[in-house]
């Protein structure tokens, strides 16, 4: 028997920690390959809208939440994974038509593990998670582009991708321009490696379609109005990355900035990532995040602690990440 987060809607929602057998997680999770101990979760936002069934995030019943876990292989009949080797789950669908992360156990598909590299430990990827994962890829996505050196704003920097996104451009040489609403985060902010904090309330209404060039990069979390005033500023050739919605998924934009100054405006998905460039992520993130950065923008808490957890992240009420000791 092992413990899970287990959601259930018959005619009311229920969410509660559960023990279920090998059986059940057997029979729940069909075309599964490899069986991983889960050792630590975490909780993004995506997770918060599950646990509170505020938003049909679920699209499959009964449901273990979570779309991140790490931990140990157990069994496994895909040829590159082995009993005992360290493994990082992000994405693909877990937690939302497939059972997730948020239990003591898993069943998954081969290919949606990378090996988790040294020296790296799985308690360290979840505090990474999707939002450093995604971060990083904002980041070498970025540098892909051509954008190597200027003032990068991050957009939604308290939150954890943008934690992240500060943390890793930065130590990439990159002025960081953090923008973000809760200004009394400022000296964390500047701790991560932020230049300059700026209020998201210069960004967050309807502005002009070309305004005054000052970024080289954009790395935006949040959308609507934010990422279109951020392209709208722009310097010639510069790069927008867009990888997520806080504010919305609208773009009330203008391709004035991409006809005018060359701009581009470049998405960055995480979630069906494919294996190699989600492996290259985790190989750069091994190499680049210390350990200080992770204690500062990392909380830990225990499995039946996360329903507090969904309904804060929610609320805005959370500041960097969120680990969850499955086996606590």
């Amino acid at each position: 028997m092992f413990k899970a987060i287990y959601l259930s809607k018959d005619e009311q929602f229920r969410a509660e920690v559960r023990e279920l057998d090998e059986a059940e997680l057997a029979a729940n999770t069909p075309d599964t390959d490899t069986a991983i101990a889960i050792e630590f979760s975490t909780i993004n936002y995506k997770d918060g809208l599950a646990l509170t069934n505020k938003s049909p995030v679920v699209r499959k019943w009964p449901m273990v939440p979570g779309v991140d876990c790490a931990g140990t292989v157990t069994a496994s009949t895909t040829p590159r994974l082995h009993p005992g080797d360290p493994v990082v789950l992000n994405g693909w669908g877990v937690g939302e038509t497939m059972w997730g992360g948020l239990a003591q156990r898993g069943r998954f598909k081969g290919h949606q593990l990378v090996l988790l590299p040294a020296p790296l430990t799985s308690r360290d990827a979840m505090s990474i998670g999707t939002a450093g994962y995604t971060a990083m890829l904002a980041a070498m996505t970025l540098t892909e582009a051509g954008v190597s050196s200027g003032d990068v704003l991050v957009t939604g920097a308290s939150g954890g991708v943008g934690s992240f996104a500060v943390a890793i451009l930065s130590g990439r040489g990159y002025r960081v321009v953090a923008s973000t609403g809760k200004l009394a985060q400022a000296e964390y902010l500047h701790g991560l490696g932020a230049a300059e904090v700026i209020d998201r309330a210069d960004f967050s209404a309807a502005g002009k379609p070309l305004q005054k060039e000052r970024w080289s990069g954009v790395v935006d979390s949040v959308g609507s109005h934010t990422l279109a005033n951020a392209c709208a500023q722009l310097r010639y050739g510069g790069v927008a990355i867009a990888c997520g919605l806080a504010q919305g998924m609208d773009f009330p934009g203008s391709v004035a900035p991409f006809i005018l100054r060359g701009a581009s405006l470049v998405g960055v998905d995480s979630v069906m990532c494919p294996t190699d460039r989600r492996t290259q992520a985790w190989r750069h993130l091994a190499e680049e995040i210390d350990r200080s950065t992770l204690d500062a923008v990392t909380r830990e808490i225990g499995l039946a602690e996360v329903f507090e957890a969904g309904r804060a992240i929610l609320a805005g009420e959370v500041r960097g990440r969120v680990v969850v000791d499955v086996n606590r």
